[in-house]
């Protein structure tokens, strides 16, 4: 018995050093280290991008450089959308509401932001990408002229229907439409 359990491991120690030798050489291990900025911060302080929800009150040029103003709104969904209308009283407590969002706007104190003039900016037109609800890419001054009112484009519906800024410390380095069902 136990010079079938010695020849048992000699056979598989045989294997064993068969398949590793026949491994050397025949393939190579490339490491690549890729560096990917991050959006937030590890540890303390706040996030280097963030993207907040809200309402455009005006897009001026000033000094060379565009200005937003903005007026920061919640766009709550799921349990926190339900709980605050309920508290709200817009809806029964236990009840969702609509469309599964909510909005919560406790003040109208508007936030000026910088917005670069290579800003990516997305509008939602009839003519836009259907696959994207109608997103219609626009400049930064068309977007100033939608503002004013002065802009040949037509919206599939108002920005009052809200806009998602992603900022960069004071920069709105993107404004996306929001489309409200």
């Amino acid at each position: 018995m136990r010079s079938v359990v010695k020849s048992a491991v000699g056979v598989a120690l045989a294997l064993g050093f068969a398949f590793a030798v026949a491994g050397c050489g025949s393939t190579k291990t490339v490491t690549t280290t890729v560096t990917v900025p991050s959006t937030t911060t590890s540890g303390l302080g706040a996030p280097r991008t963030w993207t907040e929800f809200g309402h455009i009150e005006g897009l001026t040029r000033v000094n060379g450089q565009w200005l937003l103003r903005f007026d920061p709104e919640w766009f709550l969904s799921g349990v926190t959308a339900n709980k605050a209308a309920a508290q709200d009283g817009v809806v029964e407590p236990g009840q969702p509401v609509p469309n599964d969002n909510y909005r919560v706007d406790e003040g109208h104190r508007l936030f000026t932001y910088v917005v670069p003039g290579d800003a990516k900016v997305t509008v939602i037109t009839n003519r836009g990408n259907p696959a994207q609800l109608g997103a219609t890419p626009v400049t930064v001054a068309e977007l100033a002229k939608i503002v004013d009112g002065t802009s040949t484009i037509k919206l599939f519906e108002p920005l009052d229907s809200g806009v998602w800024l992603t900022i960069k410390g004071d920069k709105a380095v993107a404004i996306d439409h929001q489309y409200q069902p």
